[in-house]
């Protein structure tokens, strides 16, 4: 078995689990026995369960942005991280009942922010534009996305992302815009 096999074997059990009990109770004998392996084999791959959940996490959100070029709109890629969240439900509500809540953070702004800096840079041609502020741009943006997706997680995922992203839209409707023509102007953030 390939390394990177044993990796996404150890991350499906780790997700398996949760669907049984919460990830504090979550040990890494656990792990290895349902795995198949032993101890040595998951300390080869992880430093801890933590490890493993942020690698986890990261790499669910390499397979969201994969394709992220393929989406025609930003609100296209917005709703497959919607979606990749409910359908890993139980892996996402154990991380943010959990002391982990750093690691969806990390794992929600890596996600977000390579989606809205593409449409920073797009909304971008035709201005003169420095590296700093269409960075600054985007953070603006990815925290008050992140925002709103963690209220959604705290409320159970209850909400229709399709009407998030709608709300989403509507709200930031040539925002975008408007902060590149008042730098375009010569104001500064």
């Amino acid at each position: 078995m390939s390394s990177l096999t044993t990796k996404k074997a150890i991350s499906f059990t780790l997700k398996e689990l949760l669907l049984e009990k919460p990830l504090s109770k979550i040990i890494v004998n656990d792990i290895t026995e349902r795995c198949n392996i032993n101890r040595q084999t998951f300390y080869y791959h992880f430093e801890s369960i933590t490890d493993l959940v942020e690698w986890t996490c990261l790499e669910d959100a390499d397979k969201v942005l994969r394709d992220k070029a393929t989406y025609k709109t930003w609100q296209d890629a917005f709703l497959a991280i919607f979606d990749l969240m409910k359908k890993d439900r139980p892996f996402i509500m154990n991380i943010y009942h959990s002391v982990s809540l750093e690691l969806l953070l990390t794992y929600l702004y890596k996600i977000v922010y390579p989606i809205i800096y593409k449409v920073v840079d797009e909304k971008s041609n035709g201005y003169i534009i420095n590296e700093e502020d269409k960075k600054f741009i985007t953070n603006f943006y990815k925290y008050s996305f992140v925002a709103i997706v963690l209220k959604w997680i705290k409320e159970d995922m209850k909400e229709d992302p399709k009407t998030i992203i709608h709300k989403i839209s509507l709200m930031t409707n040539g925002t975008i815009e408007n902060a590149l023509n008042n730098l375009k102007t010569g104001n500064k953030i």
